[in-house]
């Protein structure tokens, strides 16, 4: 992304170091809570908070490569794209995430249009 994140476009999140390494930290916004994971080569990616299945909360998940486990029926989830990984069905919403001056930034148009 180009724009510059003092653009009113964006919405400072959290410092990238707040987020723990393999592990998520959960905002809440008026999309509701989402969880903002780091992955295994530090790139970061934001879900909403609620597992497709039984809406379990994905931020207690557990993180290996691009994926996270669902705490309560083990469901993994592609952080990349919200998809269940097969043989289960299902989709959580994803949300773009900006990343400038160590600081992850939501689009704000994004979280707003989901609120």
């Amino acid at each position: 992304m180009s724009k510059s994140a003092s653009n009113s476009e964006f919405i400072e999140i959290v410092p990238v170091a707040d987020v723990p390494y393999l592990g998520a930290r959960v905002v809440q916004t008026q999309a509701g809570s989402i969880a903002i994971f780091k992955v295994q080569d530090e790139q970061i990616f934001a879900v909403l908070d609620e597992c497709p299945h039984k809406k379990g909360p994905l931020s207690q998940g557990i993180v290996h490569g691009k994926v996270v486990t669902c705490p309560l029926h083990a469901w993994n989830i592609d952080l990349e794209n919200g998809q269940a990984c097969a043989p289960d069905q299902g989709c959580v919403k994803t949300f773009t995430t900006h990343i400038e001056n160590d600081k992850v930034y939501f689009v704000r148009a994004e979280i707003m249009s989901y609120a």
